[in-house]
């Protein structure tokens, strides 16, 4: 019976590397052969496998009216197979050969992912059956047993891997370990989970989520901003073969497969992967009217031609332009499962060498210079959002990021763009990856028109700083109608706090000067601190900024303060507070200005993990230097105390109260008390 112990080392052997011991693992489509029955050792003559627990079938209730698509919201997917969401359990049944008994039987769950299984990348994942599932975590509980039959339910981890997964049914004997055979019929796909609050992408708004994770058309703003007109746009997310185009992207971006439970690099890799630019991506732009051998942009009326013909074919589709690149993003990223909605900006700004402004040359005359002119104003621009959240940057730059696959400019040496967080391009804090800068430009650059004059010396004629990015819109949430979104790109065109974001922007390494050999020089003679006071939910708290002013001069501080309210996350969901002054700046001297935070300017819109996020920004207007900090603070939430009467002996009874003081200025109504003692008690939830 050795034969047996050796079929798994005839598997074809990679070429040898130096550097990394595991070939890359970067496609879903490529498979590793799992043995049947995987031998511990030398195999008695009498061992018979059929005497031992055998799987006979799986059930995977993967039909759209079962409970799984039902309760995943996957049942719009044209597709057999079963499709979850993560960090949410879901329902199998394995018949066996025989009752199942749990005192001498082991069984477990595989779930394999690529050609290289490795249980450290997340790329192989056992599962044992135990007796209660943690939220967000791989595990498996016994829910039902009948006859030969075991009913399963199964919680994947809130952070796995999106894509396809093999199943297999593995039986412990004394002997080796029992496999099922490979069977496509039970491979799991696994994708994002909006309705999870463990999910990086959790939106907590239902109607969003049936807008921007479920809707399968959308609208297309464009024209320009005198006369916009609209187009509908098909994103057939959930057709036939379409999210196995959408996981095929992603083995073409060549990105590891541990990396795909990631939003932030999978957007990344996708809007690369998007344009046909340096890599051979989906589809092709081109835009000088002619269009032989293609379809021209505008014939397109959505996602699925497209995705299925590269799908099929691996070559660029022709031909594409913004919007066309954009309804295809929008497909991939509601396909997965993370919510996306496509953005137009009207006079878009495509800055060339990313200084911030637009740099138009004229000639003698006054006419514009084609030839040294290279940055140009877009009548529209489309791109997408991506919501999610985002560990890799300071709190309060989740939410929506931008992400666009037209091919402007190259990122980390490819056509790429983003993820680049909104909320960070709208206060100016510009550093933050990924392509901040670009997209700050596009929304914010100002057009600067200058000539040279005969002995070589460039004269500004004129700035222009409200021309661009004077208009972004999206569809509606729930109907077709256009919504505004410019204000979460910029503040109020020629406001203060504008001016001092565009500022901010150019402190934080945006290039703005209009000769090449000006330095940047900080304000180093005077400090700027915040400071928010410990706050009881409900009451009105202060903070304060102060300026340390270190030199021999007097100075005026322009001061803006914007008061965010942010889930515990870091993603913003309004603001609720805006604040500017003046601060006069004495000589060797520190000025402290308080700001009051109402309770009533925060308390309608409070989350229940009550976090705040605050940005300052200050001009110094003599210099025109910029100091600029931010600020995450958390309110207090009132303590329970606990006491008990009574004895506290096992089997007595006994009688807990919970006392609170109420902060509000108003009576509480409907007040939930969720009481669990591990060992003690089952939870108990009482309403009052």
């Amino acid at each position: 019976m050795s034969e047996i112990t050796n079929t798994n080392k005839e598997q074809k052997k990679p070429p040898l590397n130096g550097r990394r011991a595991i070939p890359l693992n970067n496609s879903n489509d490529e498979e590793n052969e799992v043995p049947e029955m995987e031998a511990f050792g030398l195999i008695p003559r009498g061992f018979n496998p059929k005497d031992y627990l055998r799987v006979v079938d799986i059930h995977m209730f993967q039909e759209p009216h079962e409970i799984n698509k039902q309760q995943h919201h996957t049942d719009k997917y044209y597709s057999p197979k079963l499709i979850v969401r993560r960090g949410q359990s879901f329902q199998i049944q394995v018949d066996f050969n025989r009752p199942y008994k749990p005192e001498t039987d082991r069984f477990w769950l595989e779930y394999l992912i690529g050609r290289y299984p490795q249980q450290n990348k997340g790329t192989y994942i056992p599962i044992l059956v135990g007796d209660v599932l943690k939220p967000g975590e791989w595990g498996a509980k016994i829910t039902h047993k009948e006859n030969n039959s075991v009913r399963l339910s199964i919680m994947s981890s809130a952070t796995c891997i999106i894509g396809k997964f093999r199943l297999y049914v593995a039986v412990w004997t004394p002997f080796g370990i029992l496999r099922t055979h490979r069977n496509s019929a039970t491979d799991t796909y696994i994708l994002f989970n909006p309705w999870c609050q463990q999910d990086a992408v959790y939106l907590d708004d239902e109607k969003e989520r049936e807008e921007y994770v479920l809707n399968d058309v959308g609208i297309v703003f464009h024209g320009n901003i005198n006369d916009i007109k609209l187009r509908s746009w098909s994103y057939g997310q959930f057709e036939e073969n379409i999210l196995d185009a959408c996981l095929f992207l992603m083995d073409k971006a060549e990105l590891d497969l541990s990396g795909r439970g990631n939003p932030v690099k999978i957007c990344r890799v996708a809007s690369a992967v998007i344009n046909s630019r340096d890599d051979n991506g989906v589809i092709a732009g081109s835009w000088d009217n002619t269009y032989t051998y293609g379809v021209a942009p505008s014939a397109w009326t959505g996602s699925v031609d497209i995705l299925l013909e590269y799908y099929s074919s691996k070559q660029p589709v022709r031909y594409g332009q913004c919007w066309v690149f954009a309804g295809v993003f929008n497909t991939f990223l509601r396909c997965l499962g993370i919510p996306a909605r496509l953005v137009t900006n009207y006079s878009s700004a495509h800055d060339n060498n990313a200084n911030l402004q637009l740099d138009f040359f004229l000639d003698d005359e006054g006419k514009v210079d084609t030839k040294l002119t290279k940055d140009s104003v877009w009548n529209y621009h489309c791109w997408n959002e991506a919501w999610m959240t985002r560990p890799d940057l300071p709190v309060g730059f989740g939410g929506w990021q931008v992400v666009d696959g037209t091919p402007q400019e190259t990122s980390d040496g490819m056509y790429r763009c983003g993820p680049a967080s909104v909320q960070a391009i709208k206060h100016g804090h510009v550093c933050f990856q990924f392509d901040a800068p670009f997209v700050y430009a596009e929304v914010n650059s100002d057009i600067v028109y200058s000539r040279r004059e005969k002995n070589g010396t460039q004269v500004i004629e004129r700035i222009d700083t409200t021309h661009i990015g004077q208009l972004i819109v999206t569809k509606k949430v729930g109907d077709d109608g256009m919504m505004e979104i410019t204000e979460e790109y910029k503040f109020q065109e020629g406001s203060a706090e504008e001016r001092l974001a565009l500022e901010t922007a150019v402190m934080y390494g945006v290039k703005k000067q209009t000769t090449q050999d000006t330095v940047y020089q900080p304000q180093t003679d005077v400090e700027m601190e915040f400071q928010a006071q410990k706050a009881v939910l409900g009451s009105d708290f202060k903070v304060t900024i102060t300026f340390r002013n270190k030199s021999r001069n007097y100075y005026t501080a322009t001061t803006y303060l914007s008061g965010n309210i942010v889930f515990y996350t870091g993603v913003t969901k309004n603001e609720f507070k805006k604040n500017s002054f003046n601060a006069k700046l004495e000589p060797s001297s520190s000025s402290a200005f308080d700001v009051v935070i109402k309770s009533s300017e925060y308390l309608s819109d409070l989350l229940d993990q009550a976090s705040f996020h605050f940005f300052v920004t200050a001009r110094i207007n003599e210099t025109g230097k910029i100091l600029a900090t931010q600020k995450a603070t958390v309110l207090e939430i009132p303590t329970l105390r606990i006491k008990t009467q009574g004895e506290t002996v096992a089997g007595k009874q006994m009688s807990v109260t919970v006392e609170f003081t109420n902060p509000l200025k108003q009576t509480l109504e409907n007040v939930t008390l969720r009481l669990e003692g591990p060992g003690v008690l089952r939870t108990m939830k009482k309403e009052f």
